[in-house]
């Protein structure tokens, strides 16, 4: 790995401070799921120190490196660069609750997501009565 003064010295200062924003929500995403940064460094593959370096921006996080990282944190390229909903729904920030369990749900197996899908039907059409 290169050293963090070589690095330093080649980066703008616009870079660096897009590096240290995408580093920001990465871990307000990692933490609102609840997530440590030992458990989303195991899952990427790469040591705890090294996502310590991405989260203040000290190191340039690969671009090989967002697509599992996005998808690890239920999110996307798009809202870990940008900092915006790739969805267009105008919300900024991490995702509602609701919709962080929708994401879950549809990672369970087809069987319990039929559960779960009945359950819902059943309290939306008790609410609509």
């Amino acid at each position: 790995m290169a050293s963090t003064q070589a690095w330093n010295s080649q980066v703008t200062p616009e870079d660096k401070l897009l590096y240290q924003a995408i580093g920001k929500r990465i871990a307000e995403t990692r933490k609102t799921i609840g997530l440590t940064q030992v458990q989303l460094a195991e899952q990427l593959g790469i040591s705890q120190q090294t996502l310590a370096h991405y989260e203040v921006g000290r190191l340039r996080i690969a671009v090989s490196t967002l697509i599992p990282l996005a998808d690890i944190l239920h999110s996307s390229v798009d809202e870990l660069v940008k900092g915006k909903a790739a969805k267009g729904n105008g919300k900024r920030g991490p995702a509602s609750r609701l919709q962080r369990q929708l994401e879950q749900v549809a990672t369970l197996p087809k069987t319990k997501q039929k559960f779960v899908s009945e359950m819902l039907e059943t309290v939306i059409q008790q609410a609509v009565h």
